[in-house]
């Protein structure tokens, strides 16, 4: 089983990209909005509210995720890829659950920023938002080009032998 996304590092005081030693990748978005610089970096890009924007962001995230590859900086282009994929699931969240409220009840405090329920129940579906619904097909779409690129899959594969 490959090392889990470590939780207990100070990410607000890390430069990940001084250290990219100290990344895991993960599972999912894990992360996403702790590792720095790329935090900084890529959120201010991350938005869903309309297809326009989607795709305006979707299109800016990927430009972003080729250029921290072509840097050679996986770490980088792994959190581009993570932003991608959080811009599909949460455009997916809104489509499904009106405001965007997936579960019910606050999340505990150990528990945020980690993916699951924890224990809080569902709230019922409403019907489908067209406009999110069509956020999260731009983004995922843009998510599964990451994923296949090449040379992402490359670094990949060479960053978890090199750390885990």
């Amino acid at each position: 089983m490959p090392p889990k996304f470590d939780y207990s590092l100070h990410y607000a005081e890390l430069d990940l990209r001084a250290h990219p030693e100290l990344y895991r990748v993960g599972v999912g978005e894990q992360g996403v909005l702790l590792v720095q610089p790329y935090k900084s970096e890529i959120l201010p890009h991350w938005r869903f509210a309309t297809p326009d924007v989607a795709r305006e962001s979707s299109e800016t995230i990927y430009a972003l995720f080729l250029d921290y590859l072509k840097a050679g900086d996986f770490v980088g282009a792994d959190m581009a890829r993570k932003f991608l994929q959080m811009g599909f699931t949460r455009s997916r969240r809104y489509a499904n659950h009106k405001g965007g409220k997936k579960y019910d009840g606050p999340v505990p405090d150990d528990k945020k920023g980690q993916s699951g329920a924890h224990g809080r129940d569902e709230l019922r579906r409403t019907p489908e938002d067209p406009v999110k619904a069509e956020s999260a097909r731009i983004f995922k779409a843009k998510w599964e080009e990451a994923e296949a690129n090449a040379d992402y899959a490359r670094m990949k594969k060479a960053h978890k032998a090199a750390y885990g």
